[in-house]
């Protein structure tokens, strides 16, 4: 049975895009069929993962009977984010989320083992749709004063959604992105966030590393990235997603 992993946070600039990119090769590495889905019109992670667009773009997820096929490339297919995913607003949800479950049922049915979605920084009928379907949710987050200031409303959406709407949906937690181990400000917002949400903060943050840019710009992980100074970003990356995986039990 394939599971399904969105990747959301209503604040923006949070390291939405390197977690689900990461994710998603280390997922294909793993022999797992990896299906990525980019609802997010900055279309990031459609351009790091160009290698593996599959064809199928985003918008058409969203159509009644929507139908394609998707064949993966070394285990990864990509369904990109195109310019029509910015008219989602002017559906009425009750129109959009039963047509993208559909389109995540079709998904499974070519075989897919996991979905990766990823959501563009706000509350709207994408988000909303991918969050009814799925099984799991997990927010990066930045531990700057704005980013936390969304922590508590992002928690409310996702409880909301499974209590009303979507029983199965568990949030996997939270992943502290973009850490700076010397910045003092950083270390006491960890600290008081663990403090306030000890189950939901990931023991697994990610620093604030260049290696990890540099990656995304050459289309790999950062695993692969060979410099030095890149050798602590992909420890980092690689418990990050081995924890995700885990907490997704996938076989």
């Amino acid at each position: 049975m394939m599971k399904t992993l969105v990747i959301a946070n209503q604040k923006g600039g949070v390291g939405k895009t390197s977690t689900l990119v990461h994710l998603a090769y280390y997922f294909a590495d793993q022999g797992l069929k990896t299906a990525v889905i980019d609802l997010d019109t900055q279309a990031n992670a459609s351009f790091t993962l160009g290698a593996f667009k599959s064809g199928t773009v985003a918008s058409s997820l969203f159509k009644n009977m929507a139908r394609f096929d998707l064949a993966p490339i070394d285990n990864m297919a990509v369904i990109e984010a195109d310019p029509p995913l910015a008219n989602l607003e002017k559906m009425k949800l009750e129109d959009a989320a039963p047509a993208f479950r559909a389109s995540i049922g079709r998904i499974e049915a070519n075989g897919f083992d996991v979905c990766l979605i990823d959501t563009a920084p706000s509350l709207g009928i994408a988000m909303v749709s991918a969050l009814l379907a799925a099984d799991y949710v997990a927010s990066p987050i930045e531990l700057e004063v704005y980013a936390l200031q969304g922590v508590k409303k992002m928690n409310a959406t996702i409880a909301g959604i499974k209590q009303q709407a979507n029983p199965k949906l568990e949030f996997l937690g939270m992943i502290p992105s973009k850490v700076d181990g010397r910045n003092p400000r950083h270390t006491l917002h960890l600290a008081e966030l663990t403090a306030a949400f000890p189950t939901l903060i990931m023991p697994t943050p990610i620093g604030n590393r260049s290696s990890i840019a540099d990656a995304l710009a050459s289309h790999c992980p950062v695993w692969e990235i060979r410099k030095t100074s890149a050798r602590v970003a992909a420890k980092e990356m690689l418990a990050m997603a081995k924890h995700i995986h885990d907490k997704m039990e996938i076989a």
